[in-house]
């Protein structure tokens, strides 16, 4: 059922249909940046999660490197 309403859905969404509407070129680059800012904002966010621990793991490999090494 769920494979019928996927192939459904995919055949819908592939049909062409008329667009009666114009993008102008202010609007068109505005949805363009609206878009890449959204994907960044995303990304930095994952990034941001990420690093905490990633930070604390690198230090602590400096850290038993360098106890480790006689001065």
């Amino acid at each position: 059922m769920f494979a019928y309403f996927g192939c459904l859905m995919a055949l819908a969404l592939l049909t062409p249909g008329p667009a009666f509407a114009y993008v102008g070129p202010g609007l068109g680059l505005g949805a363009i940046a609206s878009f890449f800012s959204l994907v960044g904002a995303v990304l930095f966010g994952i990034l941001g999660f990420a690093w905490y621990p990633l930070k604390r793991l690198i230090r602590r490999f400096r850290t038993k490197t360098s106890d480790d090494e006689p001065t």
